[in-house]
């Protein structure tokens, strides 16, 4: 069984937790979007549900292992979108997923005592989906184990923390990184592999979406505006045109991260007054991103907002921007 590059020390902490015959029935696994989280709560479930001597089908599609994921977008969903291409899934996890699984968790595990139940994640669920799960959470049926994937585990309810033991997950390092974006992009060539590792700041997830949407050219104009400003709006309009004349709401989503992951690489270097500029910018990127999805918005708009953004960060407001 593979430790997963870089999760050596989650790992060895699941499998001493496994071997115990008091294992806690919630864990909850923590730290940054696209570091391998929900990999690791797959092969976590494998190591969990196996038994000695029995064959064990793939942990994807074993009777033991229920993962609960946002559902595909239905028709009347792509319907309600704007222009642009639409999420290929629903926004979140609903209750119905999770009264399916509840339901699944009044019969006995099929190939052995355990049962395993991964949520990826459970920042997506709705409201009613997380009140209906607290009650499986309080009264966890025998050998039953829930591993919940979060990327922000603080806006969790307390309720939830306080059930779940803890498996925190950290950005692997540059070695790490070239390894696993080196076998997963073999093909990609070397300076687009640098510029997503650089980019994304030890999430292989974030690295290998940057190489998928073709973020190199709008890393490079973001990072030419954060530098240099852009008070003829030149660079706003290279800009636009690197992230496309109609983007959909995934590729804005990833221009904005992309461009808060820049503001947060200047914080070493800067300046008291830079400082305090890159932070209100990150602020209003993060405001930016979140409502992207859910929000009707102008495209163009939005790309003038994301270089203009940026663009405060060269200079005080007030001198050209």
């Amino acid at each position: 069984m593979t430790t997963l590059v870089g999760h050596e020390t989650p790992w060895r902490q699941w499998r001493a937790a496994v071997a115990d015959e008091r294992l806690h029935h919630a864990w909850l696994l923590t730290g940054m979007a696209g570091i391998g989280k929900a990999q690791f709560a797959v092969h976590a479930a494998a190591a969990l549900v196996e038994v000695d001597g029995t064959p064990q089908p793939p942990a994807t599609s074993h009777p033991d292992i229920l993962i609960l994921t946002r559902p595909p977008a239905s028709k009347d969903d792509e319907k309600k979108m704007e222009e642009g291409k639409p999420f290929a899934t629903k926004r979140s996890i609903n209750v119905e997923q999770v009264r399916a699984m509840q339901r699944r968790l009044n019969t006995r595990p099929t190939l052995g005592p355990r049962r395993a139940i991964i949520i990826d994640s459970i920042d997506d669920l709705e409201k009613s989906a997380v009140n209906a799960l607290l009650k499986s959470l309080e009264e966890p049926p025998a050998g039953t184990v829930f591993l919940l994937v979060s990327h922000r585990p603080g806006g969790l309810l307390p309720t939830v923390r306080s059930r779940c033991r803890i498996l925190r997950f950290t950005a692997l390092d540059n070695a790490q990184m070239h390894q696993v974006v080196g076998d997963a992009a073999p093909d990609v060539s070397p300076d687009i592999r640098e510029a997503a590792i650089a980019a994304a700041h030890g999430s292989p997830g974030a690295a290998l979406g940057f190489i998928a949407k073709d973020m190199a050219p709008i890393r490079h104009e973001l990072i030419g505006i954060a530098a240099h400003g852009d008070t003829d709006f030149a660079r706003r309009g290279a800009l636009a045109k690197a992230i496309g004349t109609r983007p959909d709401r995934d590729r804005l989503v990833a221009s904005v991260d992309l461009a808060r992951t820049i503001c947060a690489a200047r914080m070493h270097d800067a300046t008291r007054g830079e400082q305090a500029r890159l932070i209100t910018a990150h602020a209003a990127l993060t405001r930016l991103g979140a409502e992207i999805p859910y929000a009707n918005f102008d495209p163009g708009l939005t790309v003038v907002e994301i270089g203009g953004l940026l663009a405060d960060i060269a200079m005080p407001k007030g001198e050209g921007n």
